[in-house]
């Protein structure tokens, strides 16, 4: 086989679900040690192509071939046995198993009689944890880890066979930076194995910084593969979008007004200590900091997710007493969270359902549901969020993750609160949704909302802050002004280098 013969390539494919025609013939290959990188907006086709590569849907029309040969895929774990490992971008790890078991999981080594080999799963389960350079051992229980380790599991279970082709579907959405340099060496050493990576990602820097090719999908259709050398971000967002994007700074030109939320000397055990803020009416008010600095914490302390140890929490410049999520939605305050799979939705429930669902007692009558006012509310925000969907009754379950995203931050803005607090807003989004958002954060602000914005993206936490808190264990480091904030003297901060705080 040639340097430039494909090692798998898809002809054709095309995959329709109730009401929605996913693919329209689409082709794609990936030749052996090449990082090819597959974008698209969200609901553009991307992980419902990679899910028939996978064995996880049967195309309706198409083929699949492996070196030249035509394959038909049943199963995840046939497509595994041909070489094919897909790395998921949702979680599909079993929190009580260990790290060894979710690793091997269908494939345990065996002794006489069937009995599991625990000596040999251990040992190469750590063999696989060396090479990811993680501080966690075999037998740690997946449910102890954190979401950025629990995804290096999930990168260490491509690691168990002998791959040709690995696809990773927004594997660095959760990682750390320090993480995501241990991913890209494990890439690289792929690659230099001569297996070929397929890298679904949102994030440009990422893209254009470890791929060698870059194909695009829009709605459900192949619009090109570029070189990745000889191309630039506005042409790829081109393709992806059929626009260029602006993605200046939205400035403000509105007056801010009081101040509506106030945090006093907030401590939460060993999460974080003593944190003081103030976000005022019309201002978005920007949390950065590495993985374990304490922003989620503070989010779900004031949303009565976590109880404080100390410290006062201030609404309106009235000091407020919140113990459950319950008492935060009465005082007006919204949290979307971090994980909207396990936090912000019901998967088995449509989508209608899942945006009316904190005000579900709003909207009764006796013991009845007006079903009208509910659809009425999801109308306006599915138009509003532009949230791609045949109709209310679709399941959350079969949206996709920009999509779900986007029904999660609809069910909260519905709710008109007085302090929206969003907890990694563009998550696993794609770059069109994501300058939607952004322009929504802003226009929330123009309105009056205070909002604070929790962010592991530079850009973006840049791109929509007036102010920005910087936290670094546990702690406020400084917080910027937009017009003084720069990246240097922001790594700085994250960083624990500049122990300076200002109130």
């Amino acid at each position: 086989m040639t340097e430039q013969t494909p090692i798998l390539r898809l002809e054709g494919i095309v995959k329709t679900f109730p009401g929605v025609r996913a693919l329209d013939g689409v082709s794609f290959d990936v030749r052996p040690g090449e990082v090819h990188a597959l974008m698209g907006e969200n609901g553009a086709g991307k992980s419902t192509l990679m899910k028939v590569l996978g064995g996880i849907h049967a195309p309706n029309e198409g083929q699949i071939f492996i070196a030249e040969e035509p394959t038909i895929m049943t199963s995840p774990i046939q497509a595994k046995a041909k070489g094919v490992v897909f790395i998921h971008q949702e979680l599909s790890l079993a929190g009580e198993l260990s790290v060894a078991e979710n690793i091997f999981l269908g494939e345990l080594p065996r002794k006489s009689f069937g009995r599991v080999d625990w000596a040999k799963l251990y040992t190469d389960t750590d063999k696989i944890l060396k090479t990811l350079n993680v501080s966690f051992n075999a037998r740690t229980r997946v449910g102890d880890l954190s979401i950025a380790n629990q995804q290096m599991v999930e990168i260490g279970r491509a690691l168990t066979v002998d791959p040709r082709a690995v696809i990773f579907d927004e594997p660095t959405a959760s990682l750390t930076d320090a993480e995501k340099v241990v991913l890209f060496d494990v890439i690289a050493d792929l690659q230099a194995r001569g297996v070929g990576i397929i890298y679904i990602s949102h994030r440009m820097e990422e893209i254009f910084k470890i791929t060698d090719r870059i194909s695009v999908l829009r709605d459900g259709q192949y619009r090109g593969t570029l070189n990745t050398a000889e191309t630039n971000e506005d042409a790829v967002t081109q393709l992806m979008i059929g626009r260029s994007l602006d993605l200046s700074r939205n400035e403000s030109s509105h007056d801010m007004g009081d101040v509506a939320l106030e945090v006093r000397g907030l401590s939460c055990g060993s999460l974080f200590n003593d944190v003081s803020f103030a976000v005022r009416k019309g201002e978005v008010l920007g949390f950065y900091g590495l993985v374990g600095a304490g922003r989620t914490e503070i989010a779900e302390t004031i949303f009565g997710l976590r109880t404080p140890s100390a410290g006062q929490i201030l609404l309106n410049g009235q000091e407020v007493r919140i113990t459950s999520p319950i008492d935060a939605i009465r005082l007006g305050i919204s949290l979307v969270p971090e994980d909207r799979k396990d936090q912000g939705l019901v998967l088995g429930m449509n989508c209608r359902d899942n945006m009316t669902l904190p005000q579900i007692g709003d909207l009764t009558t006796g013991p009845f549901v007006s079903n009208g006012a509910e659809v009425a509310i999801f109308d306006q925000y599915r138009d509003k969020l532009d949230i791609r969907t045949p109709g209310w009754r679709q399941t959350v379950g079969n949206l996709s993750g920009g999509n779900q995203q986007k029904i999660v931050i609809g069910k909260w803005l519905s709710m008109r609160p007085e302090v929206l607090i969003v907890d990694e807003p563009t998550r696993g989004i794609d770059v069109g949704s994501k300058s939607e958002i952004h322009n929504l954060i802003r226009e929330l602000a123009a309105q009056g909302y205070a909002v604070i914005v929790i962010s592991s993206e530079m850009p973006e936490v840049l791109h929509v802050s007036d102010r920005i808190v910087a936290m670094f264990s546990g702690a406020v480091m400084r917080t910027f002004t937009a017009e003084e904030v720069t990246e240097d003297n922001l790594v700085q901060a994250i960083s624990g280098i500049t122990p300076q705080k200002v109130a």
